[in-house]
């Protein structure tokens, strides 16, 4: 399981999803959906530009939990 952390990093930093899209150079709409776990995939440059724009790494993002079977 992936754990999404965005909303968490972006708290952190007092940011919200305009600012975080305008410094990434993504659309508002790109961010929403990361923000609110609404997409299957994402671009590694996306996940470049968003790490760039919160001075941050993908872990910091996202958390791997292994999968119970």
């Amino acid at each position: 399981m992936i754990k999404n952390k965005l909303s968490e990093i972006m708290g952190i930093r007092r940011m919200n999803m305009a600012e975080v899209a305008r410094l990434a150079g993504l659309t508002h709409v790109t961010v929403f959906r990361i923000y609110h776990n609404k997409t299957k995939t994402i671009e590694l440059e996306t996940l470049d530009k968003l790490c760039n724009a919160l001075n941050c790494r993908i872990q910091d993002i996202f958390e791997h939990f292994p999968s119970q079977n």
